[in-house]
């Protein structure tokens, strides 16, 4: 694995998310010997060594451990009958509860306060100290996520993630500008070097998630905003013109209201006519024509044809 099991396990405890999500759990009768903490490292044990993010991947990544770490995380426990190293079926119930109780009464494709909460403190945490305030430059995008399930049946909305939505992403084949896809849109803000500034690792700072039915930037928006309330100031914002052509009461303001500058690319829609160079939809040109165009003499002007012919 590329991540050692200790650094996994120091993220986890100083983001304090096990302890806020065990806290949402109900309390059941029987003994769960799979707490959240424990799962939390299997997800990010998974994900470290590049496998898929299937809950069987999670079991297998804990089950792989060495012993004493097994032990000590609850993967193993001394039951009546001997040992018992945990099942696909415990793995699957804590998830199960975690996923419920972060999850919206009324899911809408947008994950939950709580639920963005624990996934900011989490990166937050994740980010060694000594780049913390390094810089205050983020570069935000958004990929597409395709989803586990089919697509709905043609004139249907039902399938097994009532969430996911159809959404389009650059093409792949050739003279494709765009192609559909069923799922999610992911964003993520990751921060870099300011100008003139020292190199610093390129570490994701904040991210997530929402469905095709909703505007990727709109969705990132309250994330970046709530950065500085958390002791994080915000410096430039480097976007491409995906964000630029966005209603400005959805980006720029807010943003911009929240101490960010926006260094963005102009969206092809807003830069005018070709040949004009525009910035902020106001045409720059030179104030006076070059000393060429001033001297030089008019040509005259064609004679128009008066022979007819035969």
């Amino acid at each position: 694995m590329s991540i050692p099991l200790a650094r996994i396990e120091e993220i986890i405890d100083a983001s304090g998310a096990a302890p806020r999500i065990e806290a949402l759990l109900p309390a059941g009768v029987r003994h769960r010997q799979l707490r959240v903490r424990t799962l939390l490292a299997g997800m990010c044990l998974t994900q470290a060594d590049h496998r898929p993010a299937h809950l069987t991947r999670v079991r297998d990544a804990l089950t792989a451990l060495p012993e004493p770490d097994q032990v000590r995380l609850g993967v193993i426990e001394d039951w009546k009958a001997g040992p018992h190293q945990l099942t696909y079926r415990q793995t699957e119930r804590t998830f199960g509860l975690a996923a419920a109780a972060l999850a919206k009464d009324v899911p809408d494709g947008l994950p939950s306060g709580p639920l963005q909460r624990i996934c900011d403190d989490l990166l937050e945490a994740s980010i060694p100290d000594e780049f913390k305030n390094a810089s205050a430059a983020l570069a935000v995008d958004w990929t597409d996520v395709e989803t586990f399930s089919r697509p709905p049946p043609r004139g249907s909305s039902s399938c097994a993630d009532p969430e996911a939505s159809w959404g389009h992403r650059a093409g792949g084949g050739p003279g494709q500008d765009s192609e559909l896809f069923f799922g999610y849109y992911a964003s993520a803000g990751t921060i870099m070097r300011e100008e003139h500034g020292p190199a610093i690792p390129e570490l994701a700072r904040r991210m997530t998630a929402c469905s095709c039915r909703h505007d990727p930037a709109r969705a990132l928006v309250p994330v970046l905003t709530a950065m500085p309330t958390q002791g994080i100031p915000l410096g430039d914002l480097l976007a491409d013109s995906g964000y630029a052509h966005r209603d400005a009461r959805a980006w720029a303001i807010p943003l911009r209201t929240a101490g960010a500058q926006l260094v963005q690319d102009l969206h092809p829609a807003d830069r005018g006519p070709p040949g004009r160079h525009h910035r902020q939809r106001q045409p720059v040109l030179p104030g006076h024509p070059p000393p060429a165009a001033r001297t030089r003499a008019a040509s005259p002007r064609r004679q128009p044809r008066t022979r007819q012919r035969p």
